[in-house]
Parts: C-alpha cells; structure tokens; sequence
C-alpha cells in the first residue's frame, strides 16, 4: 500500500474501485506527466447515496461529504493509470460541479470536500487550483461531481 493509501486509512478511508464508466469515456487518461481523470460521482458501491439540488433536497453539508467521495473516487481513477499514488507530484487543478438550487451560492464550500480531502491525502502535494460551478443537472441526478488533474513524477 501507498504512502497515500495509508494517510487515507488514518482518515478512515479505503480507496475504492475505479468506478465504471457511465457513457462512452474512460474514468482518466495520461499524456506526458499528466493525468486527467474524468468526472467522478459519488458512488458508492456503485450507488449514489443521495440525489437531487443542493439547496434544496441535499444539505450543502452532505454535498460536502459527497465531493469528499467524488474526490476519493478521482484518487482510484488516478492510480489506475499510474499504479501507485506515491508518484503524484501535485494536483494540479480541481473542477467541481454542484447541482444546485436556483438560489445556492455556496458551491465553493461545497468543493471544499473534495479539495480538503486532497490536501489531508497528499499534504502539499494536494494544493491546487480550483473552479466550483453550478450546474442544473449532473448525471444520475447526482449533487456533485468532481474532476482532478494530477502532474506525475517518474
């Protein structure tokens, strides 16, 4: 197991499965020193524990824990391409999406989940830029989804 797979078990975490692709894409790709993974939901064990708007029918606190998954299920998409979480040099960039009410502003802090996961997991390595948008709908009427970009050392 990784340096990162065990801060992740001190956090009480395991990295799961990649999860399977819902549409004609692959969950990440590298080119070069990068890896690019592809929206990741919250599933869990390939189920989302909730749906809905942010805002509305999901608390902006359980959409917190749900971008802390998404950002979770990133990891496992990324270390499917390079084998071992030891050789991220840094996430680069972040992209959150939330499914939100028509009155929800608080996207950011929604995204925190994903970014304060990634920064417990990797330390400074985890520091990255970030974009946390609204959207109406996500697919599976997911309340987030995250995207990781992810610079590789060899």
């Amino acid at each position: 197991m990784s340096a990162v797979e065990d801060k992740l078990a001190d956090l009480g975490l395991t990295l799961p499965g990649v999860a399977a692709p819902l549409a004609a894409y692959v969950p990440a790709v590298r080119t070069g020193a990068y890896v690019y993974t592809s929206g990741q939901l919250p599933l869990v064990d390939g189920k989302l524990p909730l749906t809905g708007k942010v805002g509305a029918e999901v608390t902006p606190d359980e959409a917190k824990d749900l971008a802390r998954t998404s950002a979770l299920n990133a990891l496992a998409a990324v270390k499917s391409v390079i084998g071992d979480l030891d050789r991220i040099a840094r996430v680069v960039k972040v992209v959150g999406f939330v499914a939100s009410a028509p009155d929800f502003t608080g996207q950011p802090g929604v995204i925190n989940g994903a970014s304060e996961l990634l920064g417990a997991a990797l330390g400074d390595k985890g520091i990255h830029a970030r974009s946390a948008v609204g959207v109406a709908v996500l697919p599976l009427d997911a309340p987030v989804e995250v995207e990781i970009q992810v610079e590789v050392a060899d």
